[in-house]
């Protein structure tokens, strides 16, 4: 699913316009890029919880020149699904 046919399928339920309802998504995209780039987490009660995640250092091979490099600490943006969520998933594929 694109953010275009996010945007449609809430403008049909709510009854909002498709401009204001992709400003308002967009808008909570933003908000979640920057408070979790601040190093905050995001938490949505039966949805899920947006955070940071720090990877330690470790060495990884380069392929085509048969040399091991190292990659450095690093931080990355993760997302940890509600249990409500699971379940709800794992019900409905089978």
């Amino acid at each position: 699913m694109t953010k275009a046919e996010i945007v449609s399928k809430i403008s049909l339920k709510t009854g909002v316009e498709k401009i204001t309802t992709l400003a308002i998504v967009e808008s909570f995209m933003n908000e979640v890029m920057n408070t979790v780039s601040e190093n905050e987490s995001v938490f949505l009660r039966g949805f899920g919880t947006f955070k940071v995640k720090k990877r330690a250092q470790k060495t990884g091979r380069n392929i085509k020149k048969n040399t091991t490099i190292i990659i450095p600490e690093h931080h990355i943006p993760s997302f940890k699904p509600a249990k409500i969520f699971m379940q709800d998933v794992k019900n409905k594929i089978k």
